[in-house]
């Protein structure tokens, strides 16, 4: 008769497959446990009257989203920032309390080996760390929607962008000045001031400054071509610059659409004869772009008095550069001027935004004070 397995080899048997199974269950509950979303994820919605107090290391790159009186967050924005490490990112989301532990998150990181891009993400809450991992690896990123208005100057653009959390204001500014971009784009100046196109962009969050700056340059040429042409398409860079000044004049200077055309050739006329441009825009950008100050609701004689390469009272001909971001209006104005007589023209109806162009300094004195346009 054929004998069966030693006892001892049968208890060594069960006592292993009994710790086999032990382990699988320890490791199965610590792997659920540390996938599992923290409970109430986020701090309590300030709108209960007991806001959670975040550490002093919380990071502004996550923002929790409420939906009305929900006591804890429906969403979070994760903002990934370029070169930062799925380590780094772990640690954020542990003290921003959207993971247990970010030992877990660093085991993931190491098992799926997949790279965290860069970008802002919307993941609905709550989340597993398996999701949030899913969301920041997948790419789909949050397009940021950010209006930037006609007539702002590059500084107003640049403010507008960060805080809507496109790009920082001074990297967007160093882009902007960047000498292999105004080589690209064979822009004279010093800056891209006045050859960014002004409209509603989509751009994801922490995105590259010079790729905005691309893009805002890329719509301002194809915006230009669609507005005059292959006659502006064959401009110089110089003949370019000219029209680009006195649209970004013309820009800030309008308000009813018709009299644009007037008064780019109120400021062609003017050139012709050597006359002054007299334009309260250049005097406003020097007060707030270059001095800092705030905008002047009124123009007074002391501030049109102002020794200063952009002061067009001062100093005959059209100021160093543009003062602000044209857009269809003003560059079509510039390009196709009205053939009119006028030298002056000055605003008499503020709400309906309509102005008066006359022929003679007497006309235009009568016509009352100067107001200028505000953003």
């Amino acid at each position: 008769m054929k004998k069966g397995p030693p006892r001892f080899f049968l208890r060594f048997l069960s006592c292993t497959v009994a710790v086999v199974l032990l382990f699988g269950l320890v490791s199965a509950a610590v792997l659920i446990n540390g996938n599992a979303p923290p409970k109430n994820t986020g701090p309590v919605n300030p709108a209960y009257g007991s806001a959670s107090t975040l550490p002093s290391s919380y990071d502004r790159g996550i923002t929790f989203e409420y939906d009305g009186q929900a006591e804890f967050p429906r969403s979070v924005l994760v903002q990934i920032r370029e070169g930062e490490s799925s380590y780094a990112v772990g640690e954020r989301l542990e003290r921003a309390g959207l993971v247990r532990t970010r030992y877990f998150w660093n085991l993931l990181s190491r098992l799926d080996g997949a790279f965290i891009k860069t970008g802002t993400y919307r993941i609905d809450l709550p989340a597993s760390q398996t999701e949030i991992r899913a969301a920041l690896t997948g790419g789909r990123q949050l397009l940021l929607s950010v209006t930037i208005p006609e007539g702002v100057t590059l500084k107003k653009a640049a403010a507008i962008l960060e805080r809507a959390g496109v790009c920082f204001s001074g990297d967007f500014l160093a882009a902007a000045s960047s000498p292999s971009l105004l080589a690209a784009y064979k822009v004279p100046g010093s800056t891209m001031e006045g050859y960014l196109y002004p409209e509603t962009y989509f751009f994801p969050g922490a995105y590259p400054a010079e790729r905005v700056v691309r893009t805002m340059a890329d719509t301002f040429f194809k915006k230009l071509r669609e507005t005059g042409g292959e006659a502006a398409a064959a401009l110089s860079p110089e003949e370019l610059e000219r029209i680009v000044i006195v649209a970004s004049i013309v820009e800030r200077e309008y308000r009813v659409d018709e009299e644009a055309s007037v008064m780019a050739g109120v400021f062609y006329n003017r050139i012709k004869i050597g006359m002054s441009l007299q334009s309260c825009a250049t005097v406003e950008y020097i007060i707030t772009d270059i001095q800092g100050k705030p905008h002047p609701k009124v123009l007074y004689n002391e501030d049109i008095e102002i020794i200063h390469p952009y002061n067009t009272y001062v100093i005959p001909g059209l100021p160093p550069g543009p003062i602000s971001l044209p857009g269809k209006t003003a560059l079509a104005a510039a390009l196709r001027p009205a053939d009119t007589p006028y030298l002056y023209f000055r605003l008499i109806n503020e709400a309906a935004g309509r102005h008066y162009f006359s022929s003679t300094l007497d006309d235009h004195i009568s016509a009352g004070q100067l107001f200028v346009k505000g953003y």
